[in-house]
């Protein structure tokens, strides 16, 4: 049995919520961090009188210390297992995204947070649910059952999926992790974060590494599109070639400025999922 994979995530500001946990909190409770004094009558609690600063109170009252207590967050996964997600040259896409789920899931019990799943592909996959719970397996139920799923037979990617998958997170505080290839069109991208505009959006982008790097020049490949079923053969010619990088970098591009436009940074997976790149991540964008 493989050592469990774990990394470290954070919040920018202050998590709101009451569940004690690990995460700076803007809520009044058993904390160590002062926030404020207090007048005794408004916060009847005698435990936390401050002698000094009920003496040096004018008018002269009974003061008390309010401090800012840590919070749980909740954490969701929303995961794309559409049939691009089940391409792959070793380990396909959605193996990935499984390895990727497992690690939050033990990330999260070490943390205190609870984390749920939801998927979709060209409908909301209702099968896939897990609410939000705490427990050392979490993760690892929720990998195994991505790790499950069939291609779906159906060829035609429907956008509006992923919206109505958000419905059930509006207006949802915490950490939202977006897990897809993002092969489709953006276009309704901006209607369905508008859905998150509570939380902290997290994208996971997982690419293979054989989308993003072509082959030698000089070949002949035979191409499919996972989502269409669509074939065709290239030539790969040097201009070939130069083409697909150029997309490749012009879709990441894209990417960024299309969750930009939100206050969200992806992290992208290409072949394997580093966890220390995603803490390093989280430790430069959260801010």
């Amino acid at each position: 049995m493989k050592d469990p994979v774990e990394f470290h995530y954070r919040l920018p500001g202050r998590a709101k919520g009451f569940r004690p946990g690990s995460h700076p909190g803007s809520s009044f409770g058993a904390g160590q961090e002062f926030a404020m004094h207090a007048r005794l009558f408004d916060h009847p609690d005698p435990r936390r009188l401050d002698l000094r600063a009920s003496q040096r109170s004018v008018p002269q009252q009974w003061l008390v210390r309010l401090h800012l207590q840590r919070v749980a967050v909740p954490l969701h996964v929303v995961a794309d297992v559409s049939p691009s997600m089940h391409f792959g040259t070793k380990r396909t896409k959605l193996d990935l995204a499984a390895d990727f789920v497992e690690a939050l899931g033990y990330s999260a019990f070490r943390t205190g947070d609870q984390v749920g799943m939801l998927a979709f592909d060209h409908r909301v996959r209702d099968d896939l649910f897990v609410p939000p719970r705490h427990g050392r397996a979490v993760g690892d139920d929720m990998a195994a059952a991505l790790r499950r799923v069939a291609p779906s037979p159906h060829r035609t990617h429907d956008d509006s999926a992923l919206v109505r998958t958000l419905d059930g997170l509006a207006g949802r505080h915490g950490l939202v992790f977006l897990v897809s290839d993002f092969h489709w069109p953006l276009a309704r991208l901006d209607a369905a974060l508008h859905h998150l505009v509570s939380a902290r959006v997290v994208p996971i982008v997982i690419w293979d590494t054989a989308e993003i790097e072509p082959p030698d020049a000089g070949k002949f490949l035979p191409v499919r599109d996972m989502e269409t079923g669509g074939k065709r053969t290239l030539w790969l010619r040097p201009r070939v070639i130069e083409q697909w990088r150029a997309n490749v970098a012009a879709r990441r591009v894209e990417l960024k400025k299309a969750f930009g436009r939100h206050g969200a940074f992806p992290f992208f997976v290409e072949g394997a999922f580093d966890a220390e790149a995603l803490s390093r991540h989280f430790l430069e964008t959260a801010v």
